[in-house]
């Protein structure tokens, strides 16, 4: 059975949020206005967030890292769900039911990544996006907690090809639409749980870290730093 992870490389990152708009367009996110945005409500399953460094000189290094959500092997967030609109699965991904959902947003508060988003109105494109919407991901209703998913669906697409080709699923079968359409290849997705993939090597890298790693919340997505660069959240 896989547990899927992943592996971001800052060194080859170079914040060109090219993953960032694949989310958004792979997973039915829609646009928030300049006016959401001051208010603190839009809505980004995926963003660059600002990672202080060592001072170097009279300037300060600030690095730029692509933040998803940590899919952790244990999450503070399905602890406080009273409804159990959230869980982890068999292998590994944190799942959000949105159908279940009741918006007490108490996930949102237990998450210390902050990538959990509640949805404060009714999903809405502008003419022509409309049409550009995946058919294999909902549209989430406005008042339910939404976050990233790895692209679960793609997962679910690529066991069926497998199956039907009478194969099992292999290495690069299944990728998240941030990992696809990274230009610099600086994110690396698969199992956690196979020694020979290229996951579980870097993930034993010198330069390996994770964000928040002192917590116990146990991520899947492992950062391997820039250089000689140390960085602290």
């Amino acid at each position: 059975m896989a547990r899927w992870g992943m592996v971001i490389d800052l060194d080859r990152c170079t914040a060109c949020q090219a993953c960032v708009v694949a989310c958004q367009v792979e997973n039915n996110v829609a646009p928030s206005n300049a006016g959401q945005a001051e208010a603190g409500r839009a809505i980004s399953w995926l963003r660059l967030v600002p990672i202080q460094g060592e001072r170097r000189g009279t300037r300060p290094d600030l690095q730029l890292i692509p933040l998803p959500c940590m899919h952790c092997s244990h999450p503070p967030c399905i602890k406080v769900c009273p409804v159990q609109a959230t869980k982890i699965d068999h292998e590994g991904l944190v799942s959000q039911v949105y159908s279940r959902c009741i918006g007490c947003r108490y996930c949102t508060t237990a998450c210390p990544y902050t990538v959990r988003h509640f949805n404060w109105k009714k999903p809405e494109w502008p003419a022509p996006m409309e049409e550009t919407l995946s058919p294999d991901v909902s549209v989430r209703p406005r008042g339910v907690v939404e976050k990233c998913s790895f692209c679960h669906h793609r997962l679910q697409r690529a066991k069926d090809k497998a199956q039907a080709e009478g194969r099992p699923l292999k290495e690069g079968d299944y990728l998240p639409a941030c990992a696809e359409s990274c230009p610099a290849e600086a994110i690396v997705f698969g199992d956690l749980d196979d020694p020979r993939s290229a996951v579980v090597r870097l993930s034993q890298s010198p330069r390996a870290f994770k964000l928040l790693e002192e917590l116990g919340t146990e991520p899947k997505v492992t950062y391997l730093s820039k250089g000689e660069w140390g960085g602290q959240v």
